[in-house]
């Protein structure tokens, strides 16, 4: 008798840079998970159901019914979860503390810098409903920084942090919209190529498409941007 399929990891999920870290993973890993479309335009993120998973209504989320122990476990936050199954599975992730630490560092870089400040990038330009220069010239010179040092990380080196790993699913997937985040990609020659190498990856093929028809211009949703940008403590 064969043993039983493992029971799905359940993802929370919107078609966002990410949503698409946990995809790549899961595409990357080959474990099967179920997708749970949570509508950030339509406000599904503040159902008492999904805050009981993830307190701080951000997807992505994750319920993992195989967790430590054989019990069930919910995670939230897009890079906790990255570490959480890149442990659990013992890929993307270097064994050797030297290894996981420089991940790491990247993972944190692009968690507290490269995904936030792209986001206001993308907010003032593309989303206010106030044009403010400062407020554009302000992220777009921190963006134009943050391609700066990714560029010249990888100057010699096929992947962000060592082999292919979590740190670089963390970055795909906010880097492909260079374009919308006003980058000319010609002047980060290192970085033009690493991004052309990861896209080329099938599985970041796999992982950005998932749920791609739900995806939506935000920018000509005045109903979305109402929700997304007029959130209230709740």
């Amino acid at each position: 008798m064969s043993a039983a399929e493992p029971a799905p990891i359940r993802l929370y999920y919107w078609p966002t840079p990410n949503g698409w870290k946990i995809t790549i993973l899961l595409e990357e890993l080959g474990v099967p998970y179920e997708v749970i479309p949570i509508n950030i335009g339509k406000g599904d993120q503040f159902d008492p159901a999904f805050l009981a998973i993830s307190p701080n209504n951000k997807m992505p989320a994750i319920v993992d019914p195989d967790g430590p122990d054989g019990k069930p476990i919910s995670v939230f936050e897009s890079g906790a979860i990255l570490l959480y199954l890149a442990r659990k599975y013992g890929r993307f992730l270097p064994a050797d503390e030297r290894g996981r630490v420089e991940v790491e560092e990247w993972l944190m870089w692009q968690m507290g810098g490269f995904g936030p400040m792209l986001g206001q990038n993308h907010h003032f330009a593309l989303y206010a409903p106030e044009k403010i220069p400062y407020a554009i010239d302000r992220y777009r010179n921190e963006t134009h920084r943050l391609y700066g040092v990714l560029d010249k990380r990888l100057a010699g080196r096929e992947w962000i942090a060592g082999d292919y790993s979590i740190a670089d699913m963390a970055v795909v997937g906010w880097a492909k919209l260079w374009e919308r985040q006003g980058i000319d990609r010609t002047e980060f020659p290192h970085f033009s190529a690493w991004l052309d190498r990861a896209l080329a990856r099938p599985a970041v093929e796999r992982g950005l498409a998932v749920a791609g028809d739900l995806r939506r211009d935000l920018a000509t949703d005045d109903e979305a941007k109402k929700v997304l940008f007029g959130q209230r403590a709740r």
